[in-house]
C-alpha cells in the first residue's frame, strides 16, 4: 500500500508559465482546509480568447483509491483542478483551499502519474513509479468572485529570498530546483510571515469567470 503514495511532480510550465517552487509537505491540515463553491466554474484568461483555462470541479471521492489516498477522509473538500495553457498543454491536479489567518492559499498536488494512472501497482512500469514523490505547490488567493485574483510562486525569484534570509525556511537544491523540505508547520509559519513579499509570490495572474 505504502508504493500508492509516489507520484510524478506537476507540469511546472502549465502554472503561468513559470517554475513553480515545490514542497515536499503539504500547506494544509485538516483543521485548516476551507471550501467555497463559489471558486466551482471555469476561468479563462481573456473571455474574448479563452485558451488559458483553469477549472475547478468536486474532486471524485474515487480518487482515494491512488494518490491521495492519505487524505481520504478530506476528500470532499478537495477541489479537481484542470488547467490548459495558450499552447494546448494540459495538467490535472488536486486542490484545496487553505486558510492562514486572514489569507487564503491554494496547494496543488498531483493525484496521478503522467500515464494518467493512479494506481502504481497496476502501471506496465511499476518499479519506474517507486522513483517518483508527490510534490505540492501553493498559490495565493487574493480573490474570487466574478474573477480571480491569484499570485504563483517562481524559483528564481525565490532564490532572491533565500539568499536574503538564508535561514526563512528548509530547503534543498535538486537540479537546480528549490525543493522545501520544511515540515508543515514550519511552512505554514513562513508562508504566513512572507505573504505579502514579491519574492515569494511574484507572479500575478488574473482569470474571469466563464459564463457559457
Amino acid at each position: 500500500m505504502w508504493t500508492r503514495r509516489f507520484a510524478f511532480c506537476c507540469a511546472a510550465a502549465l502554472l503561468a508559465g513559470c517554475v513553480p517552487i515545490v514542497s515536499l509537505h503539504p500547506l494544509f491540515t485538516k483543521e485548516n482546509i476551507v471550501f467555497d463553491e463559489k471558486l466551482l466554474g471555469a476561468w479563462v484568461k481573456d473571455p474574448n480568447d479563452p485558451e488559458v483555462t483553469w477549472v475547478f470541479s468536486r474532486l471524485d471521492p474515487g480518487a482515494a483509491e491512488g494518490i491521495l489516498e492519505p487524505w481520504r477522509d478530506e476528500l470532499d473538500r478537495f477541489y479537481r483542478l484542470s488547467i490548459t495553457d495558450e499552447d494546448g498543454r494540459k495538467g490535472t491536479f488536486a486542490a484545496c483551499l487553505v486558510r492562514l489567518g486572514e489569507r487564503l492559499f491554494l496547494d496543488v498536488l498531483p493525484d496521478r502519474y503522467p500515464s494518467d494512472e493512479q494506481d502504481i501497482e497496476t502501471m506496465k512500469l511499476a518499479y519506474n513509479g517507486f522513483f517518483f514523490v508527490p510534490v505540492h505547490t501553493f498559490i495565493r488567493v487574493d480573490a474570487f468572485g466574478e474573477q480571480l485574483a491569484i499570485r504563483i510562486t517562481d524559483d528564481e525569484r525565490f532564490k532572491d529570498l533565500i539568499e536574503a534570509e538564508p535561514t526563512a525556511v528548509r530547503y534543498e537544491e535538486v537540479n537546480e530546483r528549490i525543493v522545501l523540505t520544511a515540515s508543515t508547520s514550519q511552512l505554514q509559519a513562513f508562508v504566513a510571515s512572507h505573504a505579502g513579499d514579491e519574492r515569494l509570490f511574484p507572479n500575478d495572474l488574473i482569470l474571469t469567470r466563464k459564463t457559457e
